[in-house]
């Protein structure tokens, strides 16, 4: 049974950081790519950051030179470091995996709350 389990959502004053991890467990395969999606209330679900097995990083424009990804093989968990946190950046955060063979998986989310 895949499971993919967020955490470190939270409420956060603008202008400050939160740290999101994502582990992933029981898939018994090479994971080849992790990514975050969020989605606030009322807006379609986006892409935040990804992250493929050969360590290529990419990031929505809005977030770049403030979230920073990365990644612990070893215990097969990724990482979101969120800075200078903004209102805007109020969503739901979910980590998504893709699995050699057997395909993509998601968490169940994470709020993220940035007060002004």
């Amino acid at each position: 049974q895949v499971q993919l389990v967020e955490s470190g959502g939270g409420l956060v004053q603008a202008g400050g950081s939160l740290k999101l991890s994502c582990r992933a467990s029981g898939g018994g395969f090479n994971i080849k790519s992790m990514r975050w999606h969020r989605q606030a209330p009322g807006k379609q679900r986006e892409l935040v950051a990804a992250l493929t097995s050969g360590d290529n990083i990419d990031y929505a424009e809005s977030v770049r030179g403030r979230f920073t990804v990365s990644r612990d093989n070893a215990k097969n968990t990724m990482y979101l470091q969120m800075n200078s946190l903004e209102p805007e950046d109020t969503a739901v955060y979910y980590c998504g995996a893709s699995f050699q063979y057997i395909g993509d998986y998601w968490g169940q989310g994470t709020q993220v709350t940035v007060s002004s």
